[in-house]
């Protein structure tokens, strides 16, 4: 779901030593966008493919998803038809099959699946992911028994254009799961600015995040490494809600 590609982008020029790029979208319009982003900021290599991301993977190494040292999504939010024409899945629903009215945790489980070992990924999705049950409950308690979510990061509401609700980040890590015992949640839902009618994060909210998480620092009322065995304590169930 990689849009016009500027997410990516973005994550290039961050990468110290260069980066390979690769995406999908499913607009064609909107992946040709992506095509001519990429030439026009030097990433002329940039295999962007087209096509829908869950019932037509592209990205492909013979029957199995391609992997990657790290992921970047910000999927279209609790999608209703994203099963929609789904003949295979890759393994990617082992923890449990997203339900049919909400697609957010197929993309969670599509990044999952595109994961080296060691691959890292932060996923864009509706705070809803955090603590809504059922399918999406069963789902969320075996990512975590799995050590596969590193953090959680609760982003300021109205953000993102198209939607008002307030979103999180989730990061997932697979390098050294087994022995991860807690979850860093991030509480930065009020360090923004108005910018017209949308709200917006300034470089220093950024900072802030980016600092505390690569830290993994505690601070009061911002941010708490949380032991698995609390999330896990039947008066919280596995609920992440921050």
């Amino acid at each position: 779901t990689c849009g016009s590609g500027s997410l990516l982008l973005k994550v290039a020029d961050e990468a110290p030593h260069g980066i390979t790029i690769y995406g999908q979208e499913k607009d064609n319009a909107t992946w040709a966008l992506s095509r001519m982003n990429m030439i026009l900021h030097g990433n002329e290599i940039a295999d962007i493919r087209k096509g829908d991301t869950i019932t037509s993977p592209q990205l492909l190494n013979g029957p199995q998803l391609r992997t990657f040292d790290y992921a970047v999504a910000n999927p279209p939010f609790s999608v209703k038809s994203w099963s929609n024409g789904l003949e295979n899945d890759y393994g990617r629903f082992e923890f449990g099959r997203p339900p049919e009215k909400n697609g957010d945790y197929a993309f969670l489980l599509h990044t999952l699946k595109s994961l080296k070992s060691t691959g890292k990924a932060a996923v864009i999705l509706p705070h809803g992911v955090l603590f809504r049950g059922n399918a999406e409950a069963t789902i969320r308690k075996s990512l975590i028994k799995h050590g596969y979510i590193k953090g959680t990061i609760g982003l300021p509401p109205n953000l993102f254009y198209g939607t008002g609700i307030p979103a999180c980040i989730v990061v997932l890590d697979k390098e050294n799961a087994h022995g991860r015992s807690g979850i860093l949640m991030i509480d930065a839902s009020t360090g923004f600015m108005k910018d017209g009618r949308k709200n917006r994060l300034r470089s220093q909210d950024i900072h802030k995040i980016v600092d505390v998480f690569n830290k993994q620092t505690e601070l009061e009322h911002y941010s708490r490494m949380v032991p698995t065995s609390e999330i896990a304590d039947p008066k919280n169930d596995h609920n992440l809600n921050i």
